[in-house]
C-alpha cells in the first residue's frame, strides 16, 4: 500500500502536482510551516498510524518468532509465518510516513521515496495473495483429502510463497516508474508523476485494484463457496470447520480495510468532476489509508483471539495464545486430512 501518498501530509495516487512547475513563482522564496499538529483530522491520523506502528511492529515480531522459531514448522504456519513478515515490513517503514505527516514535507531522498511506497504496494499484494494460496489451499484439503494428505509439504508450501512474493514486487514496481521528488511552494514532496501518458495514472490504478482486490476476491470466494457446501454435505467436514476460522476473520478483515482504499482511488480518476467534493474525497483518502494500514496489525490480533475459548486463551500468555491459535489450526486440519482419507479409502473399497 502507498501509505500517505496524497500531496500535502500525505501524497495521494492522484497526481495533485501535475503541472505544479507552473505555479513556482519566480523571484519568490517560499518558507513552509507544518501545521498537522494544529489540525484535528491530522493529529487523530497520526496517533492512529503511532499505534497502528507499534502494535503491528511488535505484535508481527511476535508472530515471526512464534511461527519461525517455536513451533513446529508446517504449510499452516509457513502461511502465517509470511503474512506476518509482510505486515512486519509495512510496519516497519511506517516511521518513514509518519514523519511526512508531521512536516508535511519529503526529507529522505528520490530513493527512499520510491523505495518506501513500493514497499507500501508489495505488503497489499503480497497479503492479498498469500490469502488466496490459503483459500485454495484450503479447498484443495476438503476437495481432495487423499491428494492433499500426500502432496502438502513445507518445500512446496515454501516455493508458492517465493513466487507470491515474486509477482507481489513485480506489481509494486510501478511505484519504482512513477514516484518522483520535487520542491513546491518552500516544501519538498515525494509524489506520483503521471504525466509520462495520459493513461498511465488510469491504467495503474486499474490494475491495483483488479490484481490487488477483485480477482483474488472472486477466487477466495469461489474457494470458500466450494468449502461450504462440502461442510454442508458432510457431518464430519462440519465437525472440522475451526481451521477456516482464522482464514475466513483474515480475508473479512482485508476486505473491510482495504475496499475504502480502492473505491477513493478509483474515484479520483475522476477528480475533475469531483471539484466540489475535492476536500472530502482528500479527508476520505486519509481515512481510508489509515484504515488500510490498521489491516497489518489487525492480523496478529487475530492469530491470538481466534481460539477455541476466548476466556481461556485470554487467561494465558501472549505467547500460549498464539501458539494455541496456530497449533490448533494445524491439528484439526491434520486430524481433518488424516480421516477423509480413511473415509475416501472405506468407500473406494465398496465400489
Amino acid at each position: 500500500m502507498d501509505i500517505f501518498e496524497y500531496d500535502s501530509d500525505y501524497s495521494s495516487d492522484y497526481n495533485y502536482t501535475e503541472g505544479f512547475n507552473d505555479t513556482i513563482h519566480e523571484g519568490l522564496v517560499f518558507t513552509h510551516q507544518s501545521s498537522c499538529l494544529m489540525e484535528a483530522l491530522c493529529v487523530g491520523l497520526l496517533v492512529i498510524t503511532v499505534l497502528i506502528f507499534l502494535l503491528g511492529f511488535c505484535g508481527n515480531a511476535l508472530v515471526i518468532w512464534i511461527s519461525g522459531f517455536k513451533m513446529k514448522k508446517t504449510v499452516t504456519t509457513t502461511w502465517y509465518l509470511s503474512l506476518a513478515i509482510s505486515d512486519f515490513v509495512f510496519c516497519a517503514f511506517l516511521p518513514f510516513s509518519i514523519t511526512n505527516m508531521v512536516m508535511e514535507e519529503w526529507i529522505f531522498g528520490r530513493f527512499m521515496c520510491k523505495f518506501v511506497s513500493s514497499v507500501m504496494f508489495l505488503n497489499m499484494f503480497s497479503s492479498i495473495f498469500l490469502l488466496v494460496v490459503i483459500s485454495i489451499d484450503r479447498c484443495a484439503s476438503v476437495v481432495f483429502p487423499v491428494w492433499a494428505q500426500n502432496q502438502r509439504t513445507v518445500n512446496k508450501a515454501s516455493v508458492i510463497v517465493v513466487f507470491s512474493w515474486v509477482l507481489a514486487i513485480a506489481m509494486s514496481f510501478p511505484s519504482v516508474i512513477f514516484r518522483e521528488v520535487g520542491t513546491h511552494l518552500g516544501r519538498t514532496i515525494c509524489y506520483n508523476n503521471y504525466t509520462w501518458d495520459q493513461y498511465s495514472h488510469k491504467t495503474v490504478a486499474v490494475s491495483r485494484f483488479l490484481a490487488g482486490f477483485i480477482v483474488p476476491f472472486i477466487i477466495i470466494i469461489i474457494c470458500y463457496s466450494i468449502i461450504i457446501l462440502r461442510l454442508r454435505n458432510n457431518r464430519l467436514m462440519a465437525k472440522s470447520s475451526k481451521p477456516f476460522k482464522v482464514m475466513t476473520a483474515l480475508v473479512a478483515t482485508f476486505f473491510v480495510c482495504w475496499l475504502p482504499y480502492h473505491m477513493f482511488v478509483l474515484l479520483e480518476l475522476n477528480v475533475e468532476n469531483l471539484h466540489d467534493h475535492h476536500s472530502l474525497l482528500i479527508t476520505g483518502l486519509k481515512v481510508g489509508t489509515s484504515l488500510a494500514a490498521a489491516n497489518s496489525f489487525l492480523n496478529p490480533v487475530l492469530y491470538v483471539f481466534m481460539g477455541k475459548d476466548f476466556k481461556q486463551k485470554f487467561k494465558s500468555s501472549v505467547l500460549s495464545k498464539m501458539v494455541n491459535a496456530m497449533e490448533e489450526d494445524g491439528r484439526t486440519t491434520s486430524r481433518y486430512l488424516s480421516r477423509s482419507s480413511s473415509m475416501d479409502t472405506r468407500a473406494s473399497t465398496h465400489i
